[in-house]
């Protein structure tokens, strides 16, 4: 062996003092397995963030280079409508997740988490001049769930989207979760269009009256919503085979209602706005580990621009990780931006730690216990929104219990009425005429302030109230206290549901809506800097006039109160006539109300005395109202 390894090397025929022909041949067996370990290994292909699919029929040779417009359609809808077959019809790339790749969505046969998919169309000519600089639009799918215990997916899924196509059975119609899946898009859409699914269940001669109808019928619905009565339908066959039609028209019968549905979709388009400065944000909906290459995190970009080798955060796991590669629908990127829908590989990372999250640029997002938000109550939801009670909220892709503690404007909430007089009214109203169906109310666009106020007065609420004179929309907020810490920014939009209703009773879950205004520590003195109050009262009667200044009062007080802290307050007669408090008279709880003007003398009335003696009072209560701070640690302190 060692005379064949050294027998190709002249330099070693001469002869050569020093060691000896077997350590020389030690010596190079060691530098042969040197360099071998230099060498470099050849890398390995690219992550597949995508299923390998061929490109689409048609594709140029430049189409990379082309400048592509990245549009996020959220693919929603009751359960069994059709979502999956519409995305499976429309897209050319799929990603790891698409079209229910899940083993247990496949057993079952239903939509269990979010999928992506793709596809591309070239920017139709009369529109070029709508979209200056891009050559092609790519429509990103996000196939949401349509069962009711996945409601949360949804809600996750709709925050990052820019369009939505609403997928209704043009067979039943709006159903439980389709309701549902509205309130989220007016929440977090500003565009939608329907698709009328399974048209081809529909006999021939019956199809176009039928469809004419739902359309009557769903305009009358929506003409009360966001979007309005004039909102595009349009009918589609999504998965021909099961109907009548695919056995009229044959196997391609779809493709003519899908290319209609992408025709209104392009005609009804608007460039998305995108912020390309500031912090990194990134939504990630799935987490897959490769072997050889490292950890993949899928997801859209929320806020800002990263790029390869940048740092980036992921604030739930307190770590930080550099990005070795990031890929779009496998085709590898230097950059991404706002709204891109991006795969991030990074190393040194267990896949299994991250399911969904958030990743961001390095200390920008904080961890926190509890939260002032400005809400509205979702006008579809029938029941009452307590304070006190506890809700699934939703902030992007996480989703925790929080007890909230509701509070708005200084106008005093209406009290919740007496069991006994609320049925006697029923009973009432029931005699005279016939209970109306309630119709919710009409859409009303909410302005969130910029920032919450901590030096103004707010009413405790017992309840969130629906939207009214007095309460318009943006005027009431929640205290919550999360059950366990939130990573979000300030400004994040919420959504409180009551997931623990049963799905069987056809409601709508979603109780509220709303936008993170800051972030607090729950203790006492945190929590005594907001300034919220409930009004209590007390009240008394006139006994007498001392003078046309002055009035004695009695009743409001025992003889064991100290009257020294309610000395200098504000009461009120039942005329509205204000006075204030300036004395007690005697030792039995008596107090004395002094006047700023006259007493009028209409309001006088004379009585008869023990001693045939005329004496001058007023049929009148004193009522003196009094703000009680919810969180206030001085307990006897006593404001109006």
């Amino acid at each position: 062996i060692i005379s064949f390894i050294l027998s190709p090397l002249p330099f070693l025929s001469r002869p050569c003092p020093g060691p000896s022909l077997a350590v020389a041949g030690r010596s190079l067996r060691r530098t042969a397995l040197r360099s071998r370990r230099r060498r470099r290994p050849t890398p390995p292909p690219p992550f597949p963030m995508a299923d390998a699919s061929p490109p689409p029929a048609g594709a140029s040779a430049d189409a990379s280079q082309a400048k592509i417009l990245n549009v996020n359609v959220g693919i929603l809808g009751h359960v069994d409508s059709g979502k999956t077959s519409l995305v499976k019809a429309l897209s050319t790339t799929l990603s790891t997740a698409a079209l229910d790749k899940h083993p247990d969505s496949r057993k079952r046969g239903i939509t269990l988490d979010l999928g992506f998919s793709n596809f591309q169309i070239d920017v139709p000519a009369e529109r070029k001049k709508d979209f200056p600089g891009f050559d092609k639009i790519q429509f990103t799918l996000v196939d949401c769930p349509g069962h009711a215990s996945l409601i949360k997916t949804v809600i996750g899924g709709a925050a990052i989207i820019d369009f939505m196509v609403l997928v209704i059975d043009v067979n039943k119609g709006i159903q439980t979760q389709t309701a549902e899946c509205l309130v989220i898009g007016e929440i977090l859409s500003e565009h939608m269009i329907i698709a009328l699914n399974k048209v081809d269940l529909i006999p021939k001669e019956k199809r176009e009256k039928k469809i004419s109808k739902m359309k009557k019928t769903l305009q009358a619905v929506f003409k009360r919503t966001k979007f309005g009565g004039g909102i595009p339908m349009v009918p589609t066959v999504a998965a021909p085979g099961g109907g009548l039609l695919h056995k009229e028209a044959g196997a391609n019968s779809g493709s003519a209602d899908i290319s209609e549905l992408v025709g209104v979709l392009v005609g009804r388009l608007t460039i998305p706005k995108r912020i390309s400065r500031g912090n990194f944000r990134f939504a990630v909906d799935h987490c897959f580990q490769i072997k050889g290459q490292g950890t993949i995190m899928t997801g859209t970009v929320l806020e800002g621009t990263v790029s390869v080798n940048d740092p980036i955060e992921i604030p739930s796991l307190g770590i930080e990780r550099k990005i070795k590669s990031m890929q779009m629908f496998r085709k590898p990127v230097k950059s991404a931006s706002q709204g891109d829908r991006v795969g991030i590989c990074v190393t040194n990372l267990d896949a299994k730690l991250l399911e969904r999250g958030i990743a961001c640029s390095p200390k920008i997002i904080p961890s926190i216990s509890a939260a002032v938000a400005c809400v509205n109550k979702v006008r579809f939801f029938k029941g009452e929104v307590r304070t006190d009670s506890k809700f699934h909220c939703t902030i992007g892709h996480s989703t925790v219990m929080a007890t909230a503690h509701f509070f708005g404007n200084e106008v005093e909430a209406p009290r919740k009425q007496d069991p006994k007089e609320e049925k006697a009214d029923k009973k009432k109203d029931g005699d005279k005429k016939k209970k109306k169906k309630k119709v919710p109310k009409p859409y009303q666009e909410v302005q969130y302030p910029a920032e919450f106020d901590k030096e103004k007065d707010y009413a405790w609420h017992e309840q969130l109230l629906a939207d009214s004179k007095d309460h318009p929309p943006g005027s009431q907020f929640a205290l919550l206290k999360f059950e366990k810490p939130v990573t979000c920014p300030s400004n994040s939009v919420i959504i409180g549901s009551k997931l623990d209703v049963s799905t069987d009773a056809k409601l709508c879950r979603i109780a509220f809506s709303g936008k993170l205004l800051s972030s607090f520590k729950w203790d006492p003195k945190e929590l005594e800097t907001f300034k919220i109050f409930k009004m209590r009262s007390r009240v008394g009667t006139v006994e007498r006039l001392q003078d046309d200044y002055t009035l004695i009062g009695k009743g409001m007080f025992t003889k064991e109160t100290d009257l020294t802290h309610f000395i200098g307050l504000r009461v009120r007669l039942d005329n509205g006539l204000e006075g204030t408090i300036s004395s007690a008279f005697g030792q039995t709880g008596k107090f004395k109300v002094s006047f700023v003007n006259r007493i009028p003398e209409d309001m006088i009335q004379g009585t008869e005395g023990k001693k045939k003696k005329q004496k001058r009072t007023i049929h009148s209560k004193i009522t003196l109202l009094l703000k009680k701070y919810v969180f206030a640690t001085d307990r006897k302190r006593l404001l109006q």
